[in-house]
């Protein structure tokens, strides 16, 4: 499985602060890419719409956009902080560890 997570926005934003990153499961140790794949399945991540729109007034929230690649399909979806969802709030936690920021 490919996941690219992207992070936008934020107060002060700078343009190209925010690297993207690409994930390959194959890639990871054992243990963290059974977490992610857990993660991306509690997420129902292959069932979220594709763009869910910013609260009114979201001027200076992140926006996070994710794609996932696995074998049978590819989702990609457009989110913005605060993320009501919490088993999507974890999945955006754990790869935003993976940024490195």
């Amino acid at each position: 499985m490919r996941i690219e997570f992207k992070k936008d926005g934020g107060f002060a934003y700078f343009p190209g602060l925010h690297q993207p990153v690409t994930i390959d499961t194959d890639q990871l140790p054992t243990e963290e890419a059974n977490k992610l794949e857990r993660l991306i399945e509690a997420a129902g991540f292959f069932d979220l719409p594709a763009v869910t729109p910013p609260p009114r007034g979201a001027a200076d929230y992140f926006q996070y956009t994710i794609s996932v690649t696995a074998p049978d399909h590819t989702h990609t979806v457009r989110l913005t902080d605060p993320i009501k969802d919490p088993n999507v709030q974890a999945l955006v936690d754990f790869l935003n560890g993976k940024t490195g920021e």
